[in-house]
């Protein structure tokens, strides 16, 4: 039987919260010290829902998909995005559950109030076996309670200008895991997100400042 912890996960959200915070302060920098026409960068974060299609024996489940978007200046039509986004499940089905964190670049093509992009993310995630049925041979040879992988993530999305600050976000993954517990010994998941992205306005503070 394998069951594994959580270890690892602590130091992972804390490389992800300091990451954050560093994109934060390289922003505000930034906002301050290059007029608004120029500026380089800009941050945005959003959230939403995801529904996942596990790969493994028709599971499914709901998880609540979270991120932070640091955005560079662009070449031409293009602008990179670096992008960090964690999914935690809300509502397990009968097979498994899925939790990831996952950090990577996306690639996207402002075209009036439409942002298409595409993305290629990588991180950890750890997958939850409900029920504890799963086996991995005939006769029943193993069963599976957790098990961890490296996560490889492309997809592909769009964001669509709501107002000034905010846009309604829609993207979907394809998410390859690694587990033991099929026979193949790696899945393709396939995770769909609905989310609200808030774009964070450090150039609008900067010309409150100084028009006081």
């Amino acid at each position: 039987m394998q069951i594994r912890g959580t270890r690892g996960w602590a130091g992972l959200v804390g490389v992800v919260v300091g990451l954050v915070g560093t994109l934060g302060c390289l922003q505000a920098v930034q906002a301050q010290a290059l007029p608004t026409a120029t500026q380089a960068s800009s941050l945005s974060v959003f959230g939403g829902l995801s529904g996942v299609s596990t790969g493994i024996g028709g599971g499914r489940n709901v998880g609540i998909t979270a991120g932070v978007d640091y955005a560079i200046r662009g070449f031409g039509r293009y602008r990179p995005v670096i992008e960090v986004r964690g999914t935690y499940p809300i509502h397990s089905g009968t097979i498994d559950d899925q939790k990831s964190i996952l950090f990577g670049g996306r690639l996207e093509r402002p075209m009036r109030a439409f942002h298409p992009s595409g993305d290629f993310l990588i991180g950890r995630g750890e997958i939850n076996y409900i029920g504890t049925f799963l086996v991995n041979g005939a006769p029943l040879t193993s069963v599976y309670l957790q098990s961890s992988s490296t996560v490889y993530s492309p997809g592909a999305g769009v964001e669509y200008d709501l107002t000034h600050s905010f846009a309604a976000r829609a993207d979907v993954q394809f998410q390859h895991w690694d587990t033991p517990a099929v026979y193949s010994g790696s899945v393709w998941a396939k995770q769909a997100t609905l989310a609200l992205t808030y774009r964070l306005d450090f150039n609008h503070r900067s010309k409150e400042r100084r028009r006081r």
